[in-house]
């Protein structure tokens, strides 16, 4: 049986909800590979190495969990990476909607690879990358969303987060 399993996302920042889906794919597959989208369309505050640098030490912990980033079709970064699981994390109903379309594109591009959804802990479900963004751009504290070393990364960053 493949015991791989695929954590994508863009990750920019990583966050304590997304480690929290990371560290429970983690119990479950005996190899979880965290895949850092490598979009050019998209303008991320942090680089792709950045991001993938941040999500090694916050998963440092966790036997079994590779960071590698990737370009192009998560099912081809899947079928490289022997996975037969990709592993998507719901935070509320209206997350639902788009991961279960691209859930079933995935499906229609490779029927061998499945979908699982993961509902994140009550105590994450209003947390995104973009909401820690915001926070750190006013000012606030975005102390227990994310790592010491994120936060620390984030405050680096501030001034072009206020341009």
């Amino acid at each position: 049986m493949n015991h791989v399993a695929i954590c994508p996302g863009s990750f920019d920042p990583v966050t304590l909800g997304h480690l929290d889906i990371i560290e429970r794919a983690a119990a479950t597959f005996s190899r979880t590979v965290v895949a850092v989208l490598d979009n050019p369309v998209k303008k991320p505050l942090f680089s792709t190495a950045e991001r993938c640098e941040l999500l090694r030490k916050a998963t440092a912990h966790l036997p079994g969990v590779e960071v590698k980033h990737f370009q192009g079709l998560l099912v081809d970064f899947a079928r490289a990476e022997g996975a037969r699981v990709i592993i998507r994390g719901l935070r509320a109903l209206s997350d639902f909607e788009a991961e279960f379309q691209m859930a079933l594109t995935n499906k229609h591009l490779a029927p061998e690879i499945e979908t699982m959804f993961m509902v994140t802990r009550p105590e994450f479900s209003f947390l995104s990358s973009s909401m820690v963004k915001e926070l750190v751009r006013f000012g606030g504290s975005v102390a227990g969303f994310v790592t010491p070393e994120v936060e620390e990364a984030l405050m680096a960053k501030r001034e072009l987060l206020q341009r």
